[in-house]
C-alpha cells in the first residue's frame, strides 16, 4: 500500500516507524521545510522516499493511497478534503480541525468519497485502556457515576520558540486542544459520549507569548445521568508531572496513570473476576514519551480497515467528538455559562483575543 507523510515536525517519527513497521510502501514525505525531509530521511534510513514542499504536486505525483497529515492543526482541514478529492484514505493527527464546520466537511467529505478517514488517537490502544474498556463493555462497573481526566505537563518558552504556530488560535489553540485532548478524548469515550452540558474555565497563568489558555477545568454531565472533570494545563513546574484517568462506578474503580495513561495503578472491581496486583503488573507500560506506544497498532488497525472495507476503530465522528467537547470548554468559560451540546458551529478563531496580545518571542 502506497503511504505518504505530510508533516515532519514533531510527532512524524511515530508516523514514520509506524509506517515502516507495518510494511506500508513509503513513497514520498512533504513539508514546508526541507531541511525537516532531511533530517527525518538521515534519521530513519529514507533515502528512496521522494521528498515535496508542495503536497498537491505530491498527490499527483505519487499517488499515494494512504496519507498522515501531521501538520499544525489549523492546516488540517483543507489539505484532508485535498486527499479525500485524490482518493486517498487517510490519519489525521489530533485534533481532526479546529472548527466544527471543518469537522462536519471532513466526515462527509470522507463518506461521500468512500475513504477510510481516520482521526489520530493513539492513545486508545494502549494495552491499559484496551483493558479498561473491555471491563466497561462488559458492564463490569455497572451504573457509571463519574470520570476525571487530569492531564498535568509542561511547556516551557523553549518548546513554543521551535514553531510559531503554537499556542495560536488560528494554527493551534491552546493545552485543552493540544497537549490534553487525547485524554480528553478518553474521558468522553468511557463515559458514554453523549454530552449534556459543559462548564468551563479557562486562563493564561503562564505563558505570556502564547494566546491560547495554558489551564483548562471544566465539568461535564454526560446525557447517560453520570458526570465528568477535565483539569488540563501545561503549567506544572519543572517537567511534566501525569496524565491520569479515573473512571468510578458503581461496582468498579480503576485509575490509569503514567505519562500517557498507559499504565494501570487502581484495579477494584466487585465481581471479583481477576487480581488487581496482577493486572497492575501486566498492563504496566514505560514509553519514551508521552506519545505511547499507539501508532503502531493505529496504523494496523487503519490498513485492516482499508483492506476489509470498514470503519477504522478511531473514526472521523470520534476525531469531531473530542474536538467538540474542547472547543464547548472554550465556548463555556468564554461566555461564562453554561453549554450545551452539540454544538452547531464553533472555531478557535471565535476566541482571538481572549486573554490579550501575546508578547514576543524573545
Amino acid at each position: 500500500m502506497k503511504y505518504a507523510l505530510i508533516g515532519c515536525g514533531r510527532i512524524s517519527p511515530n508516523h514514520i516507524e509506524a509506517a515502516k513497521n507495518n510494511k506500508l510502501d513509503f513513497v514520498a514525505m512533504c513539508d514546508i521545510l526541507p531541511e525537516a525531509m532531511q533530517e527525518k530521511s538521515d534519521k530513519f534510513e529514507l533515502a528512496s522516499v521522494h521528498r515535496y514542499t508542495d503536497y498537491k504536486e505530491m498527490l499527483e505525483k505519487e499517488k499515494p493511497e494512504l496519507v498522515a497529515i501531521a501538520t499544525e492543526s489549523g492546516k488540517h482541514a483543507p489539505i484532508v478534503l485535498d486527499c479525500i478529492a485524490a482518493g486517498c484514505h487517510l490519519i489525521i493527527e489530533k485534533p481532526i480541525a479546529l472548527s466544527i464546520a471543518d469537522a462536519d466537511a471532513i466526515i462527509e467529505a470522507g463518506r461521500k468519497a468512500g475513504v477510510v478517514v481516520c482521526a489520530n488517537h493513539q492513545n486508545r490502544f494502549n494495552k491499559s485502556v484496551q483493558k479498561i474498556r473491555e471491563a466497561l463493555e462488559k458492564g463490569r462497573f455497572g451504573r457509571m457515576f463519574y470520570g476525571t481526566a487530569h492531564i498535568r505537563w509542561c511547556r516551557d518558552w523553549e518548546y513554543y520558540s521551535r514553531a510559531d504556530w503554537r499556542g495560536t488560535w488560528e494554527q493551534d489553540g491552546g493545552a485543552l486542544m493540544n497537549q490534553c485532548i487525547h485524554n480528553i478524548d478518553l474521558l468522553r469515550w468511557m463515559m458514554g459520549n453523549e454530552i449534556d452540558t459543559v462548564m468551563g474555565m479557562t486562563d493564561r497563568l503562564n505563558h505570556e507569548y502564547i494566546e491560547a489558555e495554558d489551564l483548562g477545568i471544566a465539568l461535564i454531565k454526560f446525557k447517560n445521568g453520570s458526570y465528568g472533570i477535565v483539569e488540563g494545563t501545561t503549567d506544572i513546574y519543572p517537567k511534566n508531572l501525569e496524565e491520569t484517568l479515573y473512571l468510578f462506578g458503581q461496582k468498579g474503580t480503576i485509575k490509569a496513570g503514567g505519562s500517557s495513561v498507559n499504565r494501570i495503578e487502581e484495579w477494584n472491581f466487585a465481581d471479583y473476576l481477576d487480581d488487581p496486583e496482577e493486572v497492575k503488573a501486566k498492563f504496566h507500560e514505560n514509553p519514551p514519551n508521552v506519545y505511547g506506544f499507539g501508532h503502531m497498532p493505529l496504523y494496523a488497525d487503519v490498513i485492516d480497515a482499508i483492506e476489509k472495507g470498514r470503519d477504522p476503530y478511531v473514526t472521523a465522528e470520534d476525531g469531531k467528538r473530542a474536538l467538540e467537547l474542547v472547543l464547548a470548554i472554550y465556548k463555556s468559560a468564554a461566555e461564562g455559562q453554561p453549554v450545551k451540546l452539540p454544538l452547531e458551529s464553533c472555531s478557535t478563531l471565535d476566541f482571538l483575543g481572549r486573554f490579550g496580545e501575546r508578547k514576543r518571542m524573545r
